[in-house]
């Protein structure tokens, strides 16, 4: 999908309450599953083991870490929205991150974005982001979480 171009805050204000943009999907990869469990030294056999995923884990294959997934979400947002006039933004936190599905190598993922609530803050806006990040083709959410951001004019 193309990156949604927003012309300024007072117009994302306005959207409030609807889903604001989806992402383009992309592959969840064994290297890149293999490079986050070296970087995070979380090793379990079920990211990194194909063979012994094949024949213990109920998915039949390595599937991505929960957090891997999650740290996703700068890369989703940059790809699917810009809001004209901000020059600067601070992840400020996540609230209910829940992981309801695994995310299998191989598979495509991508992000929905839906805008629960826009705050005024010193400088900028306090912006509050239901996201859900899903596999093509899946019935439930590998990952949703509301997301704090802060964005600076």
């Amino acid at each position: 999908m193309a990156q949604r171009i927003i012309e300024s805050l007072g117009e994302l204000k306005r959207l409030v309450g609807q889903e604001v943009a989806v992402s383009d999907y992309m592959q969840m990869t064994q290297e890149r599953i293999d490079r986050f469990a070296e970087t995070t030294e979380d090793r379990q056999w079920i990211h990194v083991d194909l063979e012994r995923a094949r024949a213990e884990s109920p998915y039949r294959n390595t599937i991505a870490h929960g957090f891997l997934t999650l740290s996703l979400l700068s890369r989703f947002i940059a790809s699917a929205i810009k809001v004209q006039g901000v020059r600067m933004g601070i992840n400020y936190g996540l609230d209910r991150v829940r992981f309801p599905a695994a995310v299998s190598s191989g598979s495509s993922v991508r992000a929905r974005f839906r805008l629960l609530a826009m705050e005024d803050i010193a400088g900028g806006v306090q912006v509050k982001w239901g996201i859900s990040i899903e596999c093509e083709g899946a019935t439930k959410p590998s990952c949703a979480a509301e997301w704090l951001l802060r964005w600076y004019a």
